[in-house]
């Protein structure tokens, strides 16, 4: 697969995104039952286009990065926090999520963040192991924060500086 195109995202990804979000639903990922019909909006008040960053392989969209600030406040105005990560079954393995960590890493230099956040279902060990892989360093584990599927999963809290 040829190496992803990384770009914003416009009002017109919307239902692009919103049908990659339903499909790459997991468990692994998501503390959230799975969509069901009606389906809410991809782009909400809180997330438009601007805090998307999107992955496009020959004119498709294989991916997307959610970034935005990690607590509005301006105390908190130099932290950026990943805050949705989604990648085609077809397009894992091709570097498109390590494509859209990159991309979101030079997002928030532009934007004058110093750091770099996200969280991670502690059972998720691949998105682990390519955050790590990309210098994200565990900073916190909130033990069995939450249950799913009659099991109690930690909250793993990683970031970095940019």
């Amino acid at each position: 697969m040829p190496e992803p195109h990384i770009r914003p995202a416009t009002l017109a990804d919307e239902e692009a995104l919103a049908a990659l979000d339903r499909d790459t639903w997991s468990p692994l990922h998501a503390v959230q039952p799975r969509p069901q019909p009606p389906y809410e909006p991809f782009f909400t008040e809180r997330s438009g286009p601007r805090e998307i960053l999107v992955a496009e392989t020959a004119g498709e969209i294989v991916g997307y990065l959610r970034l935005g600030l990690a607590i509005p406040l301006e105390c908190n105005a130099h932290v950026r926090q990943i805050r949705g990560l989604a990648v085609a079954e077809a397009a894992r393995g091709t570097g498109v999520g390590r494509a859209l960590l990159r991309a979101a890493r030079e997002e928030a230099r532009r934007q004058g963040a110093r750091r770099i956040t996200l969280r991670v279902l502690g059972h998720n060990a691949p998105a682990r192991a390519l955050y790590a892989s990309e210098g994200y360093a565990v900073e916190g584990v909130l033990p069995g924060e939450f249950l799913l599927a009659g099991e109690y999963v930690d909250d793993v809290l990683m970031g970095r500086s940019v």
